[in-house]
């Protein structure tokens, strides 16, 4: 019986993704306008001047370091250092120092998972010091223009990073590494948090690092206005589960280590919550409808403040284009 009810959500959520126009009308709020990097840290709570940067070991080779700004993966040995993220600029010596501390030098190699200036904005220190910088193809694009990023409540303008702060390496589909004994592979599934996310598995340590696909410390962020999806999100983490097993321990972007049950579960909680939206949308439920529905319920408790992560998942579900 089980199973049969398990099929029959998966054929009533297809037939609503079928029927469900590929442009509703639907409003949504307008972008505000951009705030300064003050404003910004401010709202967020972030504070250059006491951030501290805190060290967690997943293998021997293999660390997480927590700061401001996303999670960054560290891997060290006789191969050199390669990181997956950067902070913001601000931080990069208090992460050197702590790169230090772990034995290793200058960074070799930094992996840009996405193009967000929390993940990302450390290349303009690293970029030209030496460090090779990688990314999905999409995000070294997104890197080279000025983008509005609608945060909900708050929307900050990132310009263009200089020429040397760009990465100089990147992929389409899959790319792979083989740094300090482990196998690194690099997968991007498409549209999900952006239009060019990474995840990055360390084959030896048996880890992955999801970034903000996998928000570990509340509802996940969706840049829907530049092109990620609640879908995309979703189908992401599942092709994400198929390259790693049951032991695999889950980095997120932000928030503490995971596993590969916590992944699952996650994926499991956005499928219902879009499953909920969906019927509703395609009754011509408005965004204030939603909410009113309360269709994260029974997570919020859990995950806080559900206003951003409601907002984008219906923008990406009601509409075709960018935010205007």
């Amino acid at each position: 019986m089980k199973g049969l009810n398990a099929l029959t959500n998966k054929l009533w959520l297809f037939v609503l993704l079928l029927v469900s126009p590929p442009g509703l009308a639907h409003d949504v709020p307008g972008v505000p306008a951009p705030s300064t990097e003050s404003e910004l840290l401010a709202a967020f709570g972030w504070d250059f001047d006491s951030a501290e940067v805190t060290t967690e070991k997943v293998t021997q080779n293999l660390h997480v370091l927590f700061g401001l700004g996303g999670n960054i993966a560290v891997s060290t040995g006789e191969s050199g250092v390669l990181i997956v993220d950067d902070q913001f600029p601000q931080m990069i010596s208090r992460v050197q120092t702590a790169i230090g501390k772990l034995g290793g030098r200058e960074v070799d190699f930094a992996i840009n998972t996405h193009w967000h200036f929390d993940h990302a904005a450390g290349n303009q220190v690293l970029g030209p010091k030496g460090t090779w910088l990688v990314s999905q193809a999409n995000s070294r694009r997104m890197m080279q223009q000025d983008h509005v990023i609608n945060l909900v409540g708050i929307a900050y303008e990132q310009e263009a990073y200089p020429t040397e702060a760009q990465p100089v390496i990147t992929f389409e589909n899959t790319m792979q590494f083989h740094f300090n004994g482990e196998q690194v592979d690099l997968y991007h599934f498409g549209p999900a948090h952006t239009t060019g996310d990474t995840a990055v598995v360390f084959r030896t340590s048996n880890a992955v690092h999801l970034r903000d696909v996998y928000n570990n410390s509340g509802y996940p962020f969706i840049d829907a206005g530049n092109g990620g999806t609640l879908s995309g999100v979703i189908r992401f983490c599942a092709e994400t589960l198929k390259v790693i097993d049951k032991e695999t321990v889950v980095i997120p972007g932000h928030g503490p280590i995971a596993d590969y049950q916590a992944l699952a579960a996650y994926v499991e909680m956005l499928k219902t919550v879009r499953a909920r939206m969906l019927v509703l949308i395609n009754q011509g439920a408005s965004l204030s409808d939603i909410y009113a529905a309360k269709p994260t319920a029974e997570w919020d408790e859990k995950n806080g403040d559900n206003t951003g992560f409601i907002n984008r998942s219906y923008l990406s579900l009601t509409h075709r284009v960018v935010d205007r």
